[in-house]
């Protein structure tokens, strides 16, 4: 038996990188899968045919992580057509950099509301389905919310430092009802978003104790272990898993 069989679990931004890598974790551990993507809608039928291969029921929704109502929306029709929720990953990102004079308030507007907001929201209408004593909440961050190693992060590492005070907020609110909330630091990560042979690669690898970029793969194993029964006592955490950037 996978230590995730019978278990329903919501991957906001599911349809690549360490989000489609969480989402196929958590179905090949046992769980059935809905993901959310913003355009890539042939990118997430084929993780939805990944999460079948494993004998999983997948689900993808169009939802953009700007728009409240879409959050919202993504978690009631994960309940209605999966038949539950135990566990939300809040994942969905987007990496709006550059100095500080040339960021519009439209950019501050759509990193806050994509970073910030839509976590809130979608744990705010996740809570009353999630089940007491084992409901799971993990959100996606970044090493870069400790670190700021070079100009014109300052929007991005801003939005992320916030995930700080949610995830310890969310957990002293569902402590109660024995439902965990954590927070997951990735750092360098080969995906399309951030390759590890793209123009920058070389700047990130010099900072990484391990001398290389960790894998999709790398982060979904740490999520699966917090939604997971061996993560039940763990809440309110920021965890790294970023090759020893921020040590």
């Amino acid at each position: 038996m996978a230590v995730l069989d019978g278990k329903v679990a919501l991957v906001t931004g599911g349809s690549r990188g360490i989000g489609a890598a969480i989402a196929r974790r958590l179905a090949a551990d046992g769980a059935d899968v809905a993901l959310t993507y913003a355009t890539a809608a042939d990118r997430a039928a084929k993780v939805v045919t990944e999460i079948e291969e494993h004998g999983r029921r997948g689900l993808a929704i169009a939802a953009d992580a700007a728009d409240p109502d879409a959050v919202r929306a993504a978690v009631e029709r994960t309940v209605a057509d999966l038949g539950r929720l135990d566990i939300l990953v809040n994942n969905a990102g987007i990496y709006l950099t550059g100095p500080l004079a040339d960021l519009t308030d439209a950019d501050v507007d759509r990193t806050l509301a994509v970073h910030v907001r839509a976590p809130f929201v979608a744990a705010q209408a996740a809570a009353p389905h999630l089940p007491d004593g084992d409901g799971r909440i993990v959100t996606i961050g970044s090493d870069l919310a400790e670190r700021a190693p070079w100009p014109g992060l300052t929007l991005y590492s801003a939005s992320k430092s916030a995930l700080v005070g949610l995830t310890k907020g969310l957990a002293r609110e569902l402590g109660p009802r024995g439902i965990t909330a954590n927070l997951v630091h990735p750092g360098s990560t080969d995906t399309e978003m951030n390759p590890a042979d793209g123009p920058h690669a070389e700047q990130q690898r010099a900072l990484i104790p391990l001398g290389r970029f960790g894998t999709g793969a790398d982060v979904a194993a740490m999520v699966a272990h917090l939604a997971g029964p061996d993560g039940r006592y763990v809440t309110g955490a920021s965890i790294l898993v970023d090759g020893g950037f921020t040590a």
